[in-house]
């Protein structure tokens, strides 16, 4: 198993994360004394390596003689935890841990030790614990912890020289101790830490540059963090600079390109809205319609236009053209179903269910087969109200696991909508495909049937549903499979 270390990225994969820490922590139950987490790894490893040397302990693990530190520090009894608070090379992650203990005594030593960590080595404390602390403000006894942080912090950045978010062509004084802290946590991987880091930038000394806010939105990757650098950049002076707004409007996240774009309209910039309907995001082309029609122009007009293009349609033109709403679309959008191009032909479809269009059900079962996943998933997804009246044997046929994959998971949604022996027949098919997902789909539906006759009077006889409680016997526990084979009357 990979570990954290300096080179991940704690925080982007908690599950991984959290799996590594368990991993070190039985290897060092096992005795391989370099299985402490190393300096760098995440906030998720060291508590999942806390978490689960205390539950094998708990549950009777006997610990390596001598213990080093780390597991002491993680021992279910309160008193070897207090006492190991004391080991000079006790890690600083464990002990900020235990300022949230349980066990008074335990918690006051771990906030007396951690409170004189933080005053001896602030910059480096402030460093590797703060996600850590993000983590732990969380939990009940959690606000000592998060209170020191953020006051230490604080207090570094109002002593600190000129605020470190100028731009970097201007001239300023080296950094000190807080711009190096804050300018680290904003570069942190882990996205709590860099909302934290933000938060308190954004409301310390000096003025915020609406420019280096708007880039700093335009390339962060976590939407809350987005949030927090669009709404400085468009509060701070110079907002309405067409630099400002042009990173803004050609950001990766929706949030802050719609933000950019309803921008436009007090920069002057109202008649820019027609090269943002569109957008790949629906919220962005709801803004862009919106500043269309304050500059007097008809959206509605510009997506016709759009969708008749001879070079082609885009999918979020015809989608644009779907929110619209209007009737006399219809025909346009039935039209493009028969497109070359598998996005145009399902973003019509869309546009036809959300405007409930009717379709016959030869079309639609037809389209369960196109070679576009998307089509095939919107044809499914459109058949739903009229799954009573399709043929289950002609969606059955086509989950063979030697087909594609998404006209079996088309079949399979519709069968489950159908309900009744179709969908447990389908379900039971399915319980070994070598897709993960549809695999766990098909088990959980297998499971979760209550395998009663009388559930399926009319449907099924019990000699099938014996049959077919056979073949899925795999997936349940001996106590469940008894259950439901007493149901059905199976002996032996």
């Amino acid at each position: 198993m990979k570990r954290a270390g300096p080179g991940t990225e704690p925080g982007t994969e908690p599950g991984t994360d959290a799996a590594a820490g368990r991993a070190l922590a039985a290897e060092l139950l096992d005795g391989c004394a370099t299985s402490v987490p190393p300096r760098g790894a995440g906030p998720d490893v060291w508590l999942a390596f806390a978490e689960e040397v205390r539950s094998r302990a708990h549950g009777g693990r006997q610990l390596p003689v001598p213990a080093p530190p780390a597991l002491r520090l993680c021992h279910p009894r309160g008193w070897i935890r207090e006492a190991a608070l004391g080991e000079p090379d006790a890690p600083v992650e464990l002990v900020a841990v235990l300022t949230t203990d349980a066990a008074a005594p335990v918690r006051d030593r771990a906030r007396a030790l951690l409170a004189d960590t933080l005053r001896a080595r602030q910059e480096a404390t402030l460093r590797a614990v703060t996600p850590l602390a993000l983590r732990l403000g969380r939990r009940d006894r959690g606000g000592w912890i998060l209170e020191r942080f953020e006051e230490a912090l604080r207090r570094q950045a109002g002593a600190a020289a000129p605020s470190w978010w100028h731009l970097p062509a201007r001239p300023a004084p080296p950094a000190g101790p807080a711009d190096a802290v804050l300018t680290g946590l904003m570069r942190s991987p882990d996205r709590r830490a860099r909302q934290f880091a933000v938060r308190l930038a954004l409301t310390g000394p000096g003025r915020a540059d609406a420019l280096e806010c708007a880039r700093r939105a335009a390339a962060e990757p976590d939407p809350a963090t987005a949030a927090l650098w669009t709404d400085a950049a468009l509060a701070a002076p110079g907002s309405g600079d067409d630099a400002v707004i042009d990173l803004l409007t050609g950001a990766r996240i929706p949030a802050v390109r719609a933000a950019g774009v309803t921008a436009l309209r007090r920069a002057g910039r109202a008649a820019e809205g027609v090269g943002h309907l569109a957008d790949r995001s629906g919220f962005v082309r709801a803004c862009a319609r919106w500043l269309v029609s304050q500059d007097g122009g008809d959206a509605h007009e510009h997506y016709r236009w759009l969708v008749s293009d001879p070079a082609g349609p885009s999918p979020y033109a015809v989608a644009g053209l779907a929110e619209c709403g209007r009737g006399e679309d219809t025909d346009l959008l039935r039209g493009l179903v028969a497109h070359p191009a598998g996005p145009v032909r399902a973003a019509a479809l869309a546009g036809l269910r959300r405007r409930d269009a009717v379709m016959a059900d030869s079309v639609l079962l037809a389209l369960l087969d196109d070679p576009a996943p998307s089509v095939a998933r919107e044809a499914s997804l459109a058949l739903l109200p009229a799954v009573g009246r399709l043929d289950p044997a002609y969606l059955a046929e086509r989950l063979d696991v030697r087909g594609p994959l998404h006209v079996r998971r088309a079949a399979f949604r519709l069968l489950r909508a159908r309900g009744g022996i179709h969908a447990l027949r389908a379900a039971v098919a399915l319980i070994d495909d070598w897709h993960p997902r549809t695999r766990e789909t098909a088990r959980t539906a297998v499971r979760s049937c209550p395998w009663h006759p009388a559930q399926f009077a009319g449907e099924a006889d019990t000699a099938e549903l014996a049959a077919l409680l056979k073949r899925s016997a795999k997936v349940f526990h001996d106590h469940d499979l008894g259950l439901r084979r007493s149901r059905l009357g199976v002996t032996g």
